[in-house]
C-alpha cells in the first residue's frame, strides 16, 4: 500500500506501516546487542537492559549528539517530534548509523487536543497504539510510586491525630508533627482533569483519613518523572527518591519520603521503568522512548539513561526537548547536559511559516478550531515581522556555544518566497538553515536537513552553561528571564521572595539546578503575548523545591500543574474496531 499523508490519517499510515515492521531480532542485530540486553514486551516492543549495555560499551566513543527544539509554537504544535523522527529517517537515507530518543506521551494530551506525540505523516514512531496507550507501563509505575508517598503521608497524619505517643511507639512510629497547611505534594493522574486541581480529602469520621485541602497534578509533572529523566542508574535513582520533600513539620523542617519510610517501596515500583523502551520509525530506524513531556511544567526531556545508551549504540543520536528553545532547550542546556555530561554537537530549531505569521500579528490560532484562511496566503510582511521570534530562539541557542540549524517544517501552503525569506533571515542571524518535507515524503524529504545536521556536527563547539551552580538563585532566575525570555527584570510575590531568600541561605540547596515553570505559548509569562515581547518583567508567584530531582522550581505567571480538557477533545474520535480489536483515531 502506498502511504500518502494527504489522504490518510496518521493512525492509518501507522497501521499500514506496522505490517512491514522490522522484527525485534533485526533491531537487536543492527544495534549490536548481546544476549539478554533486550527484554521483549510481546512481538513489537522491548525494553533495553541499560546496565548491561552501558557496562559493555563503556569504552565505545560517543556518537554525535543533536537536540531538536523549536520556536514558540501555536497551540497546535509545530511538528517538533515529527521533525525529530523525520531527521532520524533522513540520516538513515544517507546511510548514517542513527537512533532517536523521544519522550513517552502523556494520556492527557493524547486524549485531549495535541495528540500522542508519535510524529505524523510519513515521519512516525511505531507501533502507534501501544506507544499512545501506556507502552510498557512506565507512567502507570510513576502514578503508583508518587501516590504511594501521598498514601504514606495521609495515613501518618491520621495515626498521629488519633494515637498518643505510646500507641505510636507500639507501631514503631515517632511523632513527626506534619503541618497540614504545608504539604508540598499533590496526588497525580495522567489526564487533563481541571475539576481535580483543588479538592478536599479525608471527609467522614476519624478513621476516614485526615480532612484537609489537597489536589491533583498531571503525572508527567511529578518529581518521580523528573527523577526518571535525570537519574543515571538505579543507585542514583534510589538516593534521589529518598530526598523527595513531601511536606514540612510544624517547626518548618522538611519531611521526606525517607522520613515516611516509603522511599524504598516507591523505588520498587520503578525498577523496570528505568530500562528505556525500544521502538522504531516507520522506515525502521531504532528509537528509544523514555521519560515524559510538558517542558513548561516539568523538565520535558527524554531520559539521560536513554541518551547515554543511544550515543554509544549509534553514530548520530537525535533527541528532543519540549516546546520552544526558551523552555525545552534551556532546560536541556542548563539542567540535562550538566547532569549527564553529554555535550550537544548541534541543535535544530523547528519553525513553521504559519507560526511565524502568527507571531507577526496573524489571526488567533485556537486548538480544535480550523486555521484561518490567512495562513494559506503568501504574506511576506507578516512573516518577516514574525521572524523576530525565530531570531530570539537562534540567539538563545548561540549563547550555549552550539551551532543552531533552523528547519523549515514544510506545509503545502508555504510558498517558495516565504521559505527563502525564513532561510535567509536564519542565516543572517548566525544559523544554518534547511527545508524539510518529512511529513509528506518521510526520510527522502529530510535529506537536506540531514546533510545540514551532518555539516553542523563537524563544526567546533564552544559549549558553555548560562550560569554556574554557585550563582545565587535570584541571579539565575534573572539571567534566564533576561537572556532567554527577553525580560527587563523579575518581580516576586511576598511568598516567593521569602522562599527565594530562605533557599539562598540554605547550604543544602546550593547545588540544585533551576527548572523554570512558564507558559510555552509566549517568550513572556503571558500566553497571549506573541512575537518577541519587550518591556516586561517576569512575575515569580511561587517556588517549589524538587530535592530528589535536584531542582528549584520557580513558577512564573498563572500556569497550572494540571491542564484542562478542552471542549472538543481527541477522545471523541478514538474508538476500537470490534472485529479486529484495532484502535482507530489516534493521531
Amino acid at each position: 500500500m502506498k502511504l500518502d499523508p494527504t489522504v490518510m490519517e496518521d493512525w492509518q499510515i501507522a497501521e499500514a506501516a506496522e505490517e512491514n515492521m522490522r522484527s525485534l531480532d533485526e533491531l537487536a542485530k543492527e544495534l549490536g546487542l548481546s544476549y539478554g540486553e533486550m527484554l521483549p514486551y510481546g512481538s513489537q516492543l522491548a525494553k533495553l537492559d541499560y546496565i548491561k549495555i552501558l557496562d559493555r560499551v563503556k569504552d565505545v566513543p560517543q556518537g554525535k549528539y543533536v537536540d531538536v527544539t523549536a520556536i514558540t509554537p501555536t497551540p497546535l504544535g509545530e511538528g517538533k517530534t515529527t521533525t525529530a523522527i523525520g531527521l532520524v529517517q533522513g540520516l538513515g537515507k544517507i546511510k548514517k548509523r542513527v537512533m532517536g530518543t523521544i519522550r513517552q506521551p502523556s494520556a492527557g494530551p493524547t486524549f485531549n487536543i495535541k495528540g500522542s506525540a508519535a510524529g505524523g505523516g510519513l515521519a512516525q514512531c511505531i507501533p502507534l497504539t501501544p506507544f499512545s496507550l501506556g507502552l510498557a507501563g512506565d507512567i502507570d509505575n510513576i502514578n503508583n510510586a508518587h501516590n504511594l508517598a501521598m498514601v504514606a503521608l495521609t495515613a501518618r497524619m491520621q495515626h498521629e491525630r488519633n494515637y498518643d505517643d505510646a500507641r505510636l511507639a507500639k507501631s514503631k512510629l515517632t511523632r513527626i508533627d506534619i503541618d497540614p497547611d504545608n504539604v508540598q505534594m499533590n496526588w497525580v493522574m495522567d489526564f487533563c482533569a481541571q475539576s481535580l486541581r483543588n479538592i478536599t480529602i479525608g471527609k467522614g469520621g476519624k478513621m476516614d483519613g485526615y480532612e484537609m485541602d489537597s489536589g491533583f497534578q498531571i503525572t508527567v509533572s511529578s518529581e518521580v518523572m523528573a527523577i526518571l529523566a535525570v537519574a543515571k542508574n538505579l543507585k542514583d535513582f534510589r538516593e534521589r527518591m529518598a530526598r523527595i520533600v513531601v511536606a514540612y513539620d510544624k517547626k518548618g523542617n522538611e519531611i521526606t519520603t525517607a522520613d515516611l519510610e516509603v522511599d524504598g517501596a516507591m523505588t520498587a515500583w520503578m525498577v523496570k521503568a528505568l530500562n528505556p523502551n525500544l521502538m522504531q520509525t516507520i522506515e525502521g530506524q531504532p528509537v528509544l522512548v523514555h521519560a515524559g513531556p510538558f517542558a513548561n511544567i516539568a523538565i520535558g526531556q527524554s531520559s539521560i539513561i536513554a541518551d547515554m545508551v543511544g550515543t554509544r549504540l549509534s553514530d548520530y543520536l537525535i533527541t528532543e526537548s519540549g516546546f520552544g528553545a526558551d523552555i525545552g532547550f534551556e532546560k536541556f542546556w542548563n539542567l540535562k547536559c550538566r547532569m549527564s555530561g553529554l555535550i550537544p554537537d548541534a541543535v535544530v530549531i523547528v519553525a513553521t511559516i504559519r507560526a511565524l505569521k502568527m507571531h507577526g500579528g496573524g489571526p488567533e490560532v485556537k486548538p480544535g478550531m480550523p486555521l484561518s484562511k490567512e495562513y494559506a496566503k503568501e504574506n511576506l510582511g507578516l512573516l518577516e515581522k514574525g521572524c523576530e521570534n525565530l531570531i530570539a530562539h537562534i540567539e538563545t541557542v548561540k549563547k550555549s556555544g552550539v551551532t543552531p540549524i533552523v528547519c523549515v517544517n514544510s506545509f503545502y501552503t508555504d510558498t517558495k518566497a516565504e521559505i527563502e525569506m525564513v532561510k535567509k533571515i536564519a542565516e543572517q542571524n548566525g544559523a544554518m538553515a534547511a527545508l524539510s518535507k518529512h511529513w509528506l515524503k518521510g526520510g527522502e524529504g529530510a535529506i537536506e536537513l540531514a546533510e545540514t545536521v551532518v555539516a553542523a556536527c563537524e563544526q567546533e563547539s564552544t559549549f558553555k552553561f548560562l550560569y554556574e551552580l554557585d550563582t545565587p538563585l535570584r541571579k539565575r532566575i534573572e539571567l534566564i528571564a533576561k537572556e532567554v525570555y527577553g525580560a527587563d527584570g523579575v518581580t516576586y510575590t511576598d511568598e516567593a521572595l521569602a522562599k527565594a531568600k530562605a533557599l539562598e541561605a540554605d547550604p543544602t540547596t546550593k547545588e540544585l539546578g533551576t527548572c523554570m515553570v512558564k507558559t510555552h505559548l509566549s517568550l513572556a509569562h503571558d500566553p497571549n503575548i506573541k512575537g518577541r515581547p519587550k518591556g516586561f518583567e517576569l512575575p515569580i508567584r511561587d517556588i517549589m523545591v524538587y530535592k530528589g530531582a535536584g531542582f528549584i522550581v520557580p513558577i512564573a505567571g498563572a500556569i497550572k500543574l494540571m491542564p484542562g480538557t478542552a471542549s472538543n477533545p481527541a477522545y471523541r474520535r478514538i474508538d476500537v474496531d470490534v472485529d479486529t480489536g484495532k484502535v482507530r483515531g489516534l493521531f
